[in-house]
């Protein structure tokens, strides 16, 4: 992906006034009477998931472009005025993807019978012809095995397979959903079929982002369900050709206009300071994005309700970005850093939901030298929703990347993501698979954090600047959808 880079004049000056960071010091006890204004309600009103109930079932699907993404801004507009919190629009352009008719079948052999197979086309697939597309697959379990094949992949339907099991796997073959299909086009493939991405499967399809570079024409290419790439690799290992006829009526529309929403809780000390709290407002168009990324949603917008009624307000501005785009394209993020460009140096920290509604863990931090000390004085209010810990991993989020040349400070709030990856990006990511208990304790979780980096008397310190990205590769750009 691309991401938005300052000049490096202007960065240089802008970084110059950037706040310092001071000593540690823990809340004072008014300010820990707060916590119990923010944290108690959080667990107790059951707002958040009023407002989940709302995105997901009365809106449902929100893919960007789409009739669901445009009710979502408006709906967000409405919440926020409600609960007493100004909120605006900013303009985004983003892509126009359609889904159409998508069936899959195995075709006979003298070895088996032929069957349907369950699939679901990835996000930026080309079509097939109205006939389908008929060929013998190849199977891969990565981008390097690809390379070796050389001609054989030719006319081939390329299956890429892998050994996803856990949440922690996703990292690892997420490349065969977002660049593999590129790749096996430019190796002259006629359609991909890329194993779902799952913890758990009850022959239950996966969609994502996939992306072609300019130049390369899409191709066919849709996820399979875990059962059928199972079937699939066996009737491969036995021998013998294994013919597939897959039909796609994806369509890439014209751009449409979209809006990022924008909300604010102004500080009372120093407003120009800027805590940053996203979540993505768009989801795909299968299922009702519950976890992905309703939860994120209306976690950030309970914090603002929350501390749109604290008197006084917080000493910095808490800033809620609800970024359109964030599944296929980070169009939304895009905009957001160049809008903003001239005020990042003065966001002081920003945090992204973006892991579903599971309980909270811990705190996360990605910032300099001595963030941890002036942030754990400040984490016991957590202690009773089992957050009240800095955790080793780094925070950040797809939607934060083009806010990492600015040297923003990162925090966050882990969750629990152990089934996560069972419903992720499927028709089953419905408002069912979220606990309310789990959804209010992460909710109060963030409605304290950034309360936390609002009213601290000190900022992070800001993280070192990222490194130079590598030459890129001969080859398709990385996916945005997470």
């Amino acid at each position: 992906m691309s991401t938005f880079l300052l000049p490096s004049t202007l960065m240089a000056s802008l970084l110059a006034a950037t706040p310092q960071p001071s000593p540690a010091s823990a809340p004072t006890a008014a300010q820990l009477q707060v916590a119990e204004r923010l944290v108690g309600p959080a667990l107790s009103e059951g707002h958040a998931w009023t407002r989940l109930a709302e995105i997901t079932d009365g809106i449902g699907p929100r893919l960007s472009g789409s009739e669901g993404a445009e009710a979502a801004v408006q709906w967000a507009l409405r919440s926020f005025k409600a609960d007493g919190v100004k909120a605006w629009t900013e303009p985004v352009k983003v892509p126009r993807w359609v889904r159409g008719e998508e069936r899959a079948e195995l075709l006979s052999s003298e070895r088996f019978r032929g069957r349907p197979l369950t699939v679901m086309a990835l996000g930026g697939s080309g079509a097939t012809p109205v006939e389908g597309v008929t060929g013998e697959v190849v199977e891969v379990f990565s981008l390097e095995e690809l390379a070796t094949l050389g001609e054989r992949v030719k006319g081939r339907i390329v299956l890429f397979n892998h050994t996803m099991e856990k949440p922690e796997d996703y990292g690892r073959f997420a490349s065969l959903r977002s660049r593999g299909p590129a790749l096996a086009a430019k190796a002259g493939a006629v359609a991909t079929l890329v194993r779902s991405l799952a913890t758990a499967s009850l022959n239950t399809p996966h969609t994502g982002a996939t992306r072609f570079e300019d130049g390369i024409a899409p191709i066919p290419a849709a996820s399979v369900t875990v059962e059928d790439a199972e079937l699939l690799h066996r009737l491969l290992a036995g021998g013998g050709p294994v013919r597939v006829k897959l039909v796609l009526g994806c369509k890439e529309l014209p751009e449409a206009d979209s809006f990022n929403v924008v909300a604010e809780v102004k500080g009372r000390e120093k407003p120009e300071e800027i805590i940053l709290l996203g979540a993505h407002l768009d989801s795909w168009d299968v299922g009702t994005g519950a976890h992905d990324d309703g939860a994120g949603v209306v976690m950030v917008m309970e914090a603002a309700r929350l501390l749109a009624k604290q008197k006084p307000a917080p000493r910095r501005t808490v800033r809620v970005v609800l970024f359109m785009n964030e599944e296929n394209g980070l169009r939304g993020a895009k905009a957001y850093a160049e809008a903003h460009a001239a005020e990042l140096p003065r966001h002081v920290a920003a945090l992204e939901m973006d892991a579903g509604g599971g309980k909270p863990l811990g705190v996360s931090l990605r910032a300099g030298e001595g963030a941890a000390e002036l942030v754990r004085p400040w984490l016991s209010p957590l202690v009773g929703v089992g957050s009240g810990n800095l955790l080793a991993q780094e925070a950040g989020g797809a939607d934060l990347t083009p806010l990492l040349p600015a040297r923003v400070p990162f925090f966050g709030v882990r969750q629990d993501g152990t089934h996560y990856f069972d419903v992720h990006h499927t028709h089953a990511d419905t408002l069912d698979k979220v606990e309310p208990e789990a959804l209010a304790k992460s909710t109060a979780a963030v409605a304290w954090m950034a309360y936390v980096m609002a009213e601290m008397p000190g900022v992070l310190p800001r993280p070192p600047a990222p490194p130079a990205p590598a030459a890129p590769a001969a080859g398709p750009v990385k996916s945005s959808g997470h």
